[in-house]
């Protein structure tokens, strides 16, 4: 494994997750885009359009990836809690970011659709019931999941992404 792509490793998911994993899960979901914001906000032009890893998504492109992924997130979670069992849609998300919106847009735009979008949908995952973590949608790239799963692997995305940029930042001396 290549820890510049996965600095804090690849995702495993707990089977059987307490009440109390859970609300850990949510906190962590609730508080990556203050620390986004802390991990980005200062940076340069130079520095945003700098790969984190070679070949990889510049800083800028990982910043939007994020706010797409949580709206495609958020509408799974959603669809899951309403639907029995539907299918998620999926995206390109290689193709996704060389679009110009990932070019063009300010981060400042991603970061405050991710922190609005996060508090929406923690309130959303607060409400549930243990019961509807057990509720399932069908991804296209990773097959049948429970909510429990999902939420384990929103949460570990969010936080892949971070440590990417934070492993960038450290080894170029961006304090």
């Amino acid at each position: 494994m290549d820890p510049l792509s996965h600095p804090i490793g690849t995702f495993r998911p707990e089977e059987n997750p307490t009440s109390a994993r859970r609300a850990a899960w949510i906190a962590e979901i609730a508080a990556l885009p203050g620390r986004l914001r802390s991990a980005v906000g200062h940076l340069a032009t130079g520095q945003l359009e700098t790969p984190y890893r070679p070949g990889g998504w510049t800083v800028r492109q990982v910043v939007h990836h994020l706010a797409d992924n949580d709206m495609n997130a958020y509408i799974r979670f959603k669809r899951a809690l309403t639907e029995e069992a539907p299918l998620a849609s999926s995206y390109r998300e290689d193709l996704w970011a060389e679009l110009d919106d990932y070019r063009d847009t300010p981060i400042e735009n991603s970061l405050v659709l991710l922190a609005t979008l996060r508090e929406r949908f923690v309130i959303l995952l607060r409400s549930r019931s243990p019961h509807e973590f057990r509720r399932a949608f069908t991804s296209p790239a990773h097959g049948e999941m429970t909510l429990d799963h999902a939420l384990q692997r929103y949460d570990w995305h969010g936080r892949h992404h971070l440590a990417q940029i934070q492993s960038l930042a450290a080894r170029m001396g961006w304090t």
